[in-house]
């Protein structure tokens, strides 16, 4: 069943059956318990649910998502699709407090905004900074003990762990404009760890990045659902959304579905996705189930 956007309270449906993970342990294959995500990714969470009621955003005087309604629920894994411009990565900025709503409430169930970690766009952050990888990762502590707090020499030793168990160990001292694309986002998920925060918030984290490192940082995330944590991921790649990812948000001109992603991700829908973004939205959009 699809999740539409009416005047009805909508909640997002039950874990459901997936395919078999393409990252999933299998002979020849590390397990998400060997290597990379082994350790230091934090206890076990218990988040509170993230419940939108009409959420309307609106960026540069451009209406790009309306009427949104529904809950992350706690724990959950959730993929945000849709085409450019269908209000993806505005959704996350306002569901951690950085950008407002033009209508409607976000509801964290007494969560804080700075408890939610987001990690952004590659593209969007300057490399050009003189800092090392280990000071990116250890800012990750900032948002814990507070910016006019020392980070000490403890709080160093966590962001080398956190750098070894995404597998930079060694190279704490190299410049982020010295890093590959693969070992930059690798840091930043190093950062997220050392976050240790209960709902997190991914914004393009396998854009630039060859196949073993989108496994590497897939076994992170799966180490974090397993741990109870919320993850919500905008993604592009349909088929690694199907194969991993239980629920879907699908973002399109104003219109949008959420529910089990083998049923928000059936053709029929996408391609009604697609057109709805080369058009005006209307007044109010009607999604059609898929068939």
């Amino acid at each position: 069943m699809l999740y539409r956007n009416h005047d009805q309270p909508v909640v997002a449906p039950p874990s459901v059956r997936r395919r078999r993970s393409r990252f999933a342990p299998r002979p020849g294959r590390r397990r998400f318990d060997d290597g990379v995500a082994c350790r230091d990714l934090g206890l076990v969470m218990n988040p509170p649910s993230i419940r939108l009621d009409h959420v309307t955003l609106r960026r540069g005087g451009r209406e790009v998502l309306r009427d949104l309604t529904g809950v992350f629920r706690p724990g959950s894994l959730t993929a945000v699709a849709g085409p450019n411009g269908a209000g993806k990565s505005t959704l996350l900025h306002a569901l951690c407090g950085l950008f407002p709503l033009a209508s409607g409430r976000i509801d964290r169930g007494g969560l804080s905004p700075r408890s939610i970690a987001l990690l952004p766009q590659e593209g969007r952050l300057d490399r050009s900074f003189p800092i090392t990888c280990r000071d990116v990762v250890a800012l990750g502590w900032t948002a814990r003990v507070g910016w006019f707090r020392r980070i000490g020499p403890e709080q160093y030793a966590v962001a080398d762990r956190a750098l070894a168990s995404v597998g930079l160990d060694g190279l704490g001292d190299r410049s982020i404009g010295a890093l590959s694309a693969g070992q930059f986002q690798r840091s930043l998920f190093a950062r997220t760890i050392v976050r240790d925060a209960p709902v997190i918030l991914l914004d393009e984290p396998f854009s630039a990045i060859d196949t073993a490192t989108e496994a590497d940082l897939m076994a992170i995330i799966h180490a974090w659902h397993q741990q109870g944590r919320t993850v919500i991921a905008v993604l592009h790649d349909l088929d690694l959304i199907r194969a991993e990812f239980p629920e879907t948000l699908l973002l399109g001109a104003g219109a949008w579905q959420w529910g089990a992603s083998s049923d928000v991700l059936a053709a029929r829908t996408i391609r009604q996705a697609r057109l709805s973004a080369t058009a005006p939205p209307p007044a109010r959009v009607a999604v059609e189930e898929a068939a």
